[in-house]
């Protein structure tokens, strides 16, 4: 059976998206497509849209758990899933992961992220992506909070660990 990667970040709306996230990303969809690996996301751009085109470069599968319709998936999505139910179907993409990913992000992604949190889901955040990964990482959020994750510190660190916790 193959293995689900589930990836979390920034869309196209985070202004304080770097290149360097979306590089990170995109390096990440490339290395898990090499393992034969499956992608899960939100579907949208951004983060999400930048690791399914890494994985469709090497002929790999993405899957998009959206928040209402198949029209909001971006081109690189081979399997859409609308589910009708907003940023609710936050739950539905961290649950269907055998691990998560999380790049740089905001609101959704830190949703995401609590979502791993409360389950015990592994979760890998990769470091030098901004957003609330990178808040979390330094202690500026929930800080004296045991929590428990792991830190990559480039794309080929999260995609070994991912496997690795699988």
């Amino acid at each position: 059976m193959k293995k689900l990667i589930t990836i979390c970040g920034s869309d196209t709306g985070d202004e304080n998206l770097s290149n360097y996230a979306l590089d990170v990303a995109e390096k990440i969809g490339r290395l898990i497509a090499q393992k034969n690996g499956v992608i899960v996301c939100g579907g949208h751009g951004g983060v999400m849209e930048a690791t399914c085109r890494g994985a469709k470069e090497e002929g790999g599968t993405t899957v998009g758990i959206l928040p209402y319709t198949k029209d909001e998936a971006n081109k690189y999505i081979d399997i859409a899933i609308p589910t009708g139910i907003g940023n609710i179907r936050n739950f539905l993409v961290v649950a269907a992961g055998d691990v998560v990913i999380a790049i740089g992000g905001r609101w959704g992604t830190l949703n995401e992220i609590s979502y791993c949190m409360i389950t015990g889901k592994p979760l890998i955040l990769v470091k030098g992506t901004g957003g609330c990964v990178d808040e979390i990482i330094n202690g500026s959020l929930m800080q004296n909070i045991e929590a428990h994750y792991y830190v990559a510190i480039s794309a080929e660190d999260a995609v070994e660990k991912a496997f690795e916790l699988i």
